[in-house]
This record gives C-alpha cells, sequence and structure tokens, in this order.
C-alpha cells in the first residue's frame, strides 16, 4: 500500500489569500482536485496536512470525504514538519511507501499518479519523481526504506537532502504531464496557469 499526502500548511503568504482554496475550476478548489486525482490514480485515503486552527481547509478536506491532518508544528518547521505530520497518520505496518505532493500543484493528472505507482510496485526503489521535459516535480514516492531518514533530515533542507543521498538510485519518470511542473505561489503564477484572477 503507498498512501498519499497533500502539504497545505504554508501559509501562502506571496499568494495573498490560501492556496489550498483557490478555485481550479469553476466547481473545485485545489485542495479537492487533488484529492479527485490521487484516488483517481489509485491512492485510496489521501490525507491533506494543514496548519492550527484552519477550519476553512478542515471543511473543505472533510466534505470531499478526505482526512485532515494538522501540523502544529506548520510556522517553525517548514515543509518537512508537513510531511512528517502526514507520514505519522499514515505509518502502518502494510505501508510501503508515501506519495507525496504539494497543493499548489491542482493540475497534476490521474495518470501520472497511476504511473509512479506502477513503476514504484515494479522496482521499490526508495525515491520515484515525476519528470517533465527534463524538470523534475511532483508527485514524489518515499520508499518506507526511507521513512527513518525522513525522520531525521534537517529541516533547513528538508525531505532534498533525501532525494539527494539517493541521487544515484532515485527513478525519474518521465510524464507527458505539465501539472508535475505546476506550481502557484503568486497571483501572477496563477494568472499564467489559469488565464485569469483568482
Amino acid at each position: 500500500m503507498v498512501a498519499g499526502i497533500i502539504l497545505a500548511a504554508g501559509r501562502s503568504v506571496r499568494m495573498g489569500t490560501p492556496k489550498a482554496l483557490l478555485p481550479a475550476s469553476p466547481t473545485e478548489s485545489f485542495v479537492a482536485r487533488l484529492l479527485t486525482t490521487l484516488r483517481d490514480g489509485g491512492i485510496e485515503n489521501p490525507v491533506v496536512v494543514g496548519r492550527p486552527g484552519d477550519e476553512q481547509l478542515r471543511g473543505e478536506v472533510e466534505r470531499q470525504g478526505g482526512v485532515y491532518v494538522v501540523n502544529p508544528k506548520a510556522d517553525e518547521g517548514g515543509q518537512l514538519s508537513s510531511l512528517l505530520a502526514g507520514l505519522s497518520a499514515c505509518d502502518r505496518a502494510h505501508l510501503r511507501g508515501v506519495m507525496v505532493v504539494p497543493v499548489d500543484a491542482p493540475l497534476l493528472s490521474p495518470s501520472t499518479v497511476a504511473t509512479l505507482l506502477a513503476v514504484f510496485d515494479a522496482t521499490l526503489a526508495p525515491v520515484v519523481r515525476a519528470r517533465y521535459q527534463g524538470r523534475n516535480g511532483h508527485p514524489v514516492i518515499f520508499s518506507r526504506g526511507v521513512f527513518d531518514e525522513l525522520r531525521r533530515a534537517d529541516p533547513a533542507t528538508g525531505a532534498k537532502s533525501v532525494v539527494h543521498a539517493h541521487r544515484q538510485t532515485i527513478l525519474n519518470v518521465d510524464v507527458d504531464d505539465p501539472g508535475v511542473v505546476g506550481d502557484v505561489d503568486t497571483p501572477e503564477s496563477y494568472r499564467a496557469m489559469f488565464g485569469h484572477d483568482p
């Protein structure tokens, strides 16, 4: 089994409004779209990691049938702390890996999720990462074999240090999906991706 973790505990300072709740379509928020994408790609019960007190996000996640996990260290621990909060919520004896995706990559396709799961299932590589036209992106699957490395990682470098440590064995999976390198951090990047203001 591979669990899915959507990272949504950032403060969205540059965007000026919570990214997870931005519209990815007229009927779906970023987080709703990603929950659907992960499920359609083969992740059964993805979790969303958010900030303490973010009742709007919790409500949206629960309306979509998702599991909301609070990261109590969201301010001081960086993105790694959210990954670890999600990992703690998901980690069970039968878990073989976790697929991690930030909430600001809403246009990821279900076929990419399915492809990465298939590659991981066939290889059990320590790290499996999506790549589009030579650019590394998300999602990333971390195998159980690197969970302790993630837990020991320096928050300043986060999961990147674990990826770097396994650079000789990482599997970069080329996909025809520009959504893997989509990254919405500012109103300008939202406008460039969707063609209108948030």
